[in-house]
């Protein structure tokens, strides 16, 4: 895992408050709710990989 990943997670965290707060503002709760999923779904293709490779690591460690 690089920096660079964890840069673009807190990027989106970032972009993703301000936007909820905006459109909560405005009274857009199902469009505030979305963009937070989106975010969500977004960071989870990012990390996925990440997670598949530790199951296998430890998977390998313990099989020997």
């Amino acid at each position: 895992m690089t920096i660079n990943l964890i840069f673009r997670i807190a990027a989106v965290g970032i972009l993703v408050s301000v936007l909820n707060q905006v459109l909560k503002q405005s009274n857009r709760d199902e469009q505030a709710f979305l963009t937070s999923l989106a975010g969500l779904v977004l960071v989870l293709f990012w990390i996925v990989p990440y997670i598949y490779d530790l199951f296998e690591i430890i998977q390998n460690l313990f099989t020997l």
